[in-house]
């Protein structure tokens, strides 16, 4: 039996989200979620990758040692029980069994991922409207991933100042 469904509010730069967090629906995921909410990994965590009309990801922390620890330490798959529609949230994915830390909230129906084993853990029951106010500015041209990893916000905050980010993410 999956473990009960929790709220999550990120406060972030853009106003607040409230998530429900399923594990009936990616047991595996939400886990990896809980244990990345507990570690407060998503504190100060930036929205680094926007592609606009398909997803908003974030994942990689303001601390590079947290990356280290749970960006490098994969999961392996759940089975895709929900569709990517919109306001779901999925784990990014490098292949097979690759998911870490990365995660992205679909702005569409974007059930085209599901054939590609994203398998949505949470989604927004509140403030989805606040995903259309994330900066964009670096949307053809953002942040270096390998260095965001390596530096953290010290790399992000410098380079690129205008970076939308989660302020707070707390049970409630």
């Amino acid at each position: 039996m999956a473990d009960p469904d929790y709220f999550v509010k990120l406060e972030t730069s853009v106003g607040d989200v409230k998530l429900v967090v399923k594990p009936s629906w990616a047991p595996l995921g939400a886990k990896r979620f809980t244990e990345l909410l507990d570690a407060g990994y998503f504190d100060g965590c930036r929205f680094h990758r926007v592609v606009s009309g398909f997803i908003i990801q974030w994942g990689i922390p303001a601390d590079p040692k947290l990356y280290k620890k749970y960006g490098d330490n994969k999961i392996k798959d759940d089975p895709v029980k929900t569709s990517n529609k919109a306001r779901t949230i999925s784990f990014a994915t490098s292949g097979p069994n690759a998911r870490g830390s990365q995660m992205f909230v679909n702005l569409d129906d974007n059930s085209s991922l599901d054939g590609q084993g994203f398998a949505p853990f949470a989604e927004v029951l509140e403030g989805f409207e606040c995903f259309n106010s994330v900066c964009k500015d670096y949307e053809r041209s953002g942040p270096d991933q390998q260095l965001a990893k390596e530096h953290g916000n010290k790399y992000l905050a410098k380079e690129f100042p205008k970076l939308s980010y989660i302020i707070s993410a707390t049970r409630c």
